[in-house]
């Protein structure tokens, strides 16, 4: 039987523009089949924000409209609270955000809801990085220890991006011993691999071959970085200047890997480079953390300009039933989406 991965990148406020996109998906797959996106969805797969939204559909009964209101200037005000120390340094020597915030919103959305509440014979994973270890930590609910874990708590640390919010410590009790976890992101920004890898394991009978992938980023970042500059740059340069955690998310390799095993017509990569282009005549901040309520507008829009690119063939994927090619990121050029 023909399994659906649903898999959401990480960036920040930038998931406005992903459940904006999901719920105009929601509203007409109700329309035209009366079903909601967790009736089709059999593995969720998230980083960072994307691990927010997967989670919450997964483990939850907020349905995409609720999802899509929790991202508000009121909540990201609170999650993206100024860390006002003494000799703090926009991020540089502290975090740039006290991570509290972050925590008390999220379990207020999420509260009891655990990594076990995902629906039979369905499946949820969060991307994480653990620093003691020195390796990714993927928590998931195909893992009987982690199924006990809280949806907020594994929520909060996937997006425990470095710089911006502290480092969290997820306790996993059956194993008697803490993680001490930061964002997904600096290895797999795009989860779409780790959901392939497990499908796969989870599922050894179904056949590779009817596999569906729906794939969403959450914009990709053009500014330009100055070479000639970046050669005398050092480590506080980088931060400051390079940017160098946006580099380290960057999610086209991920792409490229899933669109070249998957199946042609069973994978779609919603996404968009953050600039002008036909059909998004005034783009977004490309920032992960501008939470200013005109920038959350542009973020919307940006979803709304992702419904009218994707909408169709991503409710007919869902439902099993799209009958057109792979569809990849958005073409600058033409605005619309490339053929693979």
């Amino acid at each position: 039987m023909s399994k659906l991965i649903l898999s959401i990148d990480g960036g920040g406020i930038r998931g406005a523009a992903t459940t904006q996109f999901l719920s105009h998906v929601e509203t007409l797959l109700k329309k035209q089949h009366k079903k909601f996106i967790r009736q089709c969805a059999d593995f969720y797969a998230g980083t960072s924000t994307g691990s927010i939204i997967a989670l919450a559909l997964a483990t939850t009964d907020m349905d995409m409209s609720d999802i899509n209101k929790f991202y508000n200037y009121q909540n990201a005000k609170k999650i993206f609270s100024d860390n006002r120390g003494w000799f703090q340094m926009d991020g540089v020597n502290a975090p740039k955000y006290e991570g509290n915030g972050k925590t008390s919103v999220l379990k207020k959305e999420f509260g009891k809801a655990k990594l076990g509440d995902v629906p039979h014979n369905k499946h949820v994973l969060a991307v994480t990085y653990g620093v003691e270890r020195r390796k990714p930590e993927v928590i998931k609910s195909t893992n009987a220890v982690h199924r006990k874990l809280l949806a907020f708590e594994v929520a909060d640390a996937s997006s425990a991006a470095p710089t911006y919010f502290p480092t969290k410590e997820l306790e996993v009790n059956d194993l008697e011993q803490a993680f001490w976890l930061i964002d997904g992101g600096v290895t797999a920004n795009n989860p779409t691999m780790c959901a392939i890898a497990e499908a796969i394991k989870v599922w050894p009978s179904n056949p590779m071959n009817e596999l569906r992938v729906l794939s969403i980023g959450t914009g990709y970042r053009t500014r330009k970085i100055n070479g000639p500059a970046s050669e005398k740059w050092g480590a506080l340069e980088w931060f400051t200047k390079g940017h160098i955690l946006d580099l380290l998310t960057d999610e086209r390799v991920v792409a490229y890997q899933a669109h070249s095993i998957i199946t042609p017509g069973n994978y779609i990569r919603v996404n968009a480079e953050m600039r002008k282009q036909p059909g998004l005549a005034k783009p977004p901040d490309d920032a992960m953390d501008d939470i200013s309520n005109s920038n959350i507008n542009k973020l919307k829009q940006m979803g709304d300009f992702l419904f009218e690119q994707y909408g169709q063939a991503t409710v007919d994927l869902l439902m099993d039933g799209y009958e057109g090619p792979s569809l990849d990121r958005i073409d600058t050029d033409t605005g619309t989406p490339k053929i693979r």
